[in-house]
Formats: structure tokens, sequence, C-alpha cells
């Protein structure tokens, strides 16, 4: 069963740090979610060139890909891998995150994440592993 907008809204912002990055829901189907985070200056972790700290661009890629699995009816309950490609410095939002699910397991299931700067440019992917059990 897929989670409609609303109801996976809610789930988003369960936790007080996904408040904090205050994610909303751009779009979604049953293997597609697009995210959307903004710019904040408490991200930057190199003010030479006023860069987001890759923690959050990883936190981002983490979470997109977990809802994205419980967008898509499928039980992700915590994170058992997550691999991350940084691009280019993340200097310019709102960012966008598209997830879109590669396998929807019992006990295993995989997301993939793109994000995007406030120009379209990729700043960073990657892909989760989330347990269901």
């Amino acid at each position: 069963m897929t989670h409609d907008t609303e109801k996976l809204s809610e789930l988003l912002h369960i936790a007080p740090f996904h408040r904090w990055l205050d994610l909303k829901i751009i779009e979604q189907n049953k293997d597609y979610l697009k995210l959307e985070m903004p710019w904040r200056d408490e991200m930057v972790s190199n003010p030479m060139i006023g860069a987001a700290h890759g923690g959050i661009l990883a936190s981002l890629i983490d979470l997109t890909g977990l809802y994205t699995i419980i967008a898509a009816g499928g039980l992700a309950k915590a994170t058992a891998d997550l691999r991350v490609d940084y691009h280019r410095p993340a200097t310019k939002g709102p960012f966008h995150a598209i997830g879109q699910v590669i396998k929807l397991g019992k006990t295993i299931s995989t997301a993939d994440t793109r994000i995007l700067d406030a120009d379209d440019r990729l700043v960073a992917s990657g892909r989760g592993t989330y347990l269901s059990a």
C-alpha cells in the first residue's frame, strides 16, 4: 500500500531534525519521490565558497531514499548501508532530492537519490539500503 502525500508529509516531519531541514514533498508516485529542502546559512561548512556541509547532503540522500521506500508501500525502519558521491560544491538552494526505488524487498529495500541545486545541477547522489525488520 502506497502512502498518500498528506500521510507521508506527517511521517516526514515526525523527527526534530527532519523538521529543521524543512523538507517538503514536491511530487510522488509509487516508485518516485521528489523533496525540496530550502537553503539555510547554518548548513555552510566552508564559508570561503559558501558550500553546504556534506553531512547535510548525505542526510538528505538518506532520508529521501528511506521515504521513497515508504511512499512505495515498503517498510524502512533503519538504514543498513548508505553510499554518497559528491559531484560539486552545493552553494545554491533550494535543493531538490529525487529518490527512485531500485528494489522493494521483504527484509531489505534499496533506493537511489540525486540532489540538484537551484540551477538543476547535480551536486550529490547516492544509494541507500534500508532494513524492514
